[in-house]
């Protein structure tokens, strides 16, 4: 069949996953801490690309989207003036532990809350046993705990929620393939190195605001659905080529 038929073919499908990451993120743009991907292509003329819906896609026929870059820029803070919300004026992230998994993640959200976490409490004088005793912690509302400048987990009582709490802000020296794991929550991949002190600022009663650029992102929705409908008109005009070669025989 015509070259030029595969080509659209790959063109028309990059142009919905390019439509897929721009529609996210105008999908976001009032989202707290979110922060908008760029999507990336190289072209098939001089690479293979492994790994495309399990098979290997030639050269030559077209570009495909290698990947979607997060843009970690700031687009300011919004002042919320409640206790339990943090934003970072800077670089750096929070630091969240879930202790289902005993997994790290990182996130620019810093809309916070309090959860109950037991904790090993004093033994039981009669037996001697080890009991457990439930303590309020700072939480990002989903099972997950922020994690204080020492490591250890914050607790939050009555006392100390009208202060500016000890929340870490945790770095990587580069960002850069983060990958992104939902709800504005990521983890570092080998290439962004050890994770080191941040040196971003706290700022107490403040989120951040998403970075999506509405007017931009728009722009590039109107030019994927430009490019995917001139992709189809490809195929269309390759098909008939196709048609009228075989009525010839």
């Amino acid at each position: 069949m015509n070259q030029s038929f595969y080509t659209a073919a790959v063109g028309a499908w990059q142009q919905q996953e390019r439509l897929n990451v721009h529609g996210n993120n105008i999908a976001n743009v009032n989202n707290y801490g979110f922060k908008a991907k760029k999507p990336s292509f190289a072209q098939l003329m001089y690479d293979n690309v492994v790994g495309a819906q399990a098979d290997e896609l030639p050269r030559g026929t077209g570009t495909f989207m290698v990947g979607a870059d997060t843009d970690f820029s700031s687009n300011g803070l919004a002042d919320t003036g409640l206790d339990l919300d943090y934003a970072i004026s800077g670089h750096g992230f929070f630091a969240l532990w879930d202790p289902a998994t005993g997994e790290y993640s990182y996130t620019r959200d810093g809309s916070f809350t309090m959860a109950e976490f037991y904790v090993q409490g004093a033994p039981d004088p009669e037996t001697g046993e080890p009991t457990q005793e439930a303590r309020w912690y700072l939480s990002d509302g989903d099972g997950r705990f922020v994690m204080g400048r020492d490591g250890r987990l914050i607790e939050v009582d009555e006392d100390n929620v009208k202060t500016e709490l000890p929340i870490g802000i945790f770095d990587f020296v580069n960002t850069n393939g983060m990958l992104n794991i939902g709800r504005n929550r990521f983890v570092p991949v080998e290439k962004n190195g050890q994770m080191q002190i941040g040196q971003g600022k706290l700022v107490k009663g403040y989120l951040e605001r998403s970075n999506t650029d509405l007017a931009h992102e728009m722009v590039k929705v109107i030019e994927s659905q430009r490019s995917f409908t001139y992709a189809l008109k490809m195929i269309q005009t390759s098909d008939e080529i196709e048609t009228t070669v075989n009525g010839l025989r």
